[in-house]
């Protein structure tokens, strides 16, 4: 195929499934969810990059990864997880790209936001109020892409740029300030963590 077509010069490695688990299993959910999820974008960049490395292109890759894998939410430990992988892989990608005279690719961390996908969908045939469409969070990526960024952070239609940032900062504060793990969702810290919010986002609140 590489002999045919020239070989890719772009790489999107999306594929993700999610499945219902708890940190204390089950494991083959456990084990399908990372198979998928952060083995396939492992295999996929291992499989594609050192051809488009060796090409000399301008070439990309794009990673999908998920606002989950950095604030954590509880619900899906091992979507979290799998997904918190991603974002370190890519990482560690675009560092070793970057780092490397000669090479003339570059890696980018999609994060989506509420997207109506077959994944998503959850039974519903009608796209809610709050989603995005593939279509619009495409066309924000490829902005982004244009502009340079590599965290490529999706808004969507009920949460804008700046509650995911308080959101975000909020889970790396966590550690910083010693609370519990989670702590936003932990009674003693919920009206901490909606003032916090309100203090950027008075609009929207901290769902």
């Amino acid at each position: 195929m590489t002999a045919r077509l020239g070989g890719a010069d772009v790489l999107m490695n999306n594929a993700g499934i999610q499945s219902p688990t708890s940190a204390l299993g089950p494991l083959d959910a456990w084990r399908r969810v990372i198979d998928v999820n952060l083995w396939g974008i492992v295999h996929g960049t291992q499989a594609f990059v050192p051809g488009m490395i060796a090409r000399g292109r301008p070439a990309i890759v794009i990673n999908t990864g998920s606002k989950q894998g950095i604030t954590t939410p509880p619900g899906n430990p091992a979507y979290n997880v799998s997904k918190a992988g991603v974002k370190a892989f890519t990482e560690a990608l675009e560092h070793e790209l970057r780092s490397t005279p000669g090479r003339n690719v570059r890696a980018h961390l999609l994060i989506p936001g509420f997207v109506f996908t077959a994944l998503t969908a959850r039974g519903r045939t009608e796209k809610p109020a709050g989603a995005w469409t593939a279509e619009q969070t495409v066309d924000f990526m490829i902005a982004r892409i244009d502009a340079g960024d590599f965290y490529i952070l999706c808004p969507d239609n009920e949460a804008p740029r700046a509650l995911d940032e308080r959101r975000i900062l909020w889970a790396a504060g966590d550690i910083v300030e010693n609370r519990p793990p989670l702590s936003r969702w932990h009674p003693d810290h919920a009206e901490a963590f909606q003032a916090f919010v309100a203090a950027a986002t008075p609009e929207k609140g901290g769902g």
